[in-house]
């Protein structure tokens, strides 16, 4: 089992950036392929970002394509999402997630796939 927990969400102005963290503990990292996640108020939850476990490949959803990047140390246990150029449209709570995946599949982009998730954490960005 493993434990997640996110940071570095804040309050920022549209162009500017945010680097999130999502620190793991309880297991080894590096067995996990790992995604990020972000839910706005009144929404469903949505794909943003995914990584495999070596963290050679990575995904991306297209809204973020270009400007978010996820990365992993998994010396450290740790994950980022480094996002760049926010728009109010990335407002949103946003969750680190965990899956244990024998290949790299499409899998990656849905929420069913992963067994353990955080708590979240909030980014707000204003026009």
């Amino acid at each position: 089992q493993v434990r997640l927990v996110e940071s570095g969400g804040g309050q920022v102005q549209a162009g500017e950036s945010l680097r999130l963290s999502c620190a793991a503990s309880g297991a080894s990292f590096g067995s996990y392929a790992m995604g990020w996640f972000r839910q706005a108020p009144g929404k469903e939850r949505e794909f943003v970002a995914a990584i495999w476990k070596f963290g050679d490949v990575s995904r991306y959803s297209d809204s973020v394509k270009g400007r978010f990047t996820i990365s992993r140390d998994n010396a450290e246990n740790t994950l980022f999402l480094q996002m760049n150029n926010l728009k109010p449209e990335d407002t949103a709570i946003y969750y680190c997630a965990a899956y244990i995946a024998l290949a790299w599949d499409s899998s990656y982009s849905a929420t069913s796939a992963y067994d353990y998730w955080g708590q979240g954490t909030q980014v707000t960005v204003s026009s």
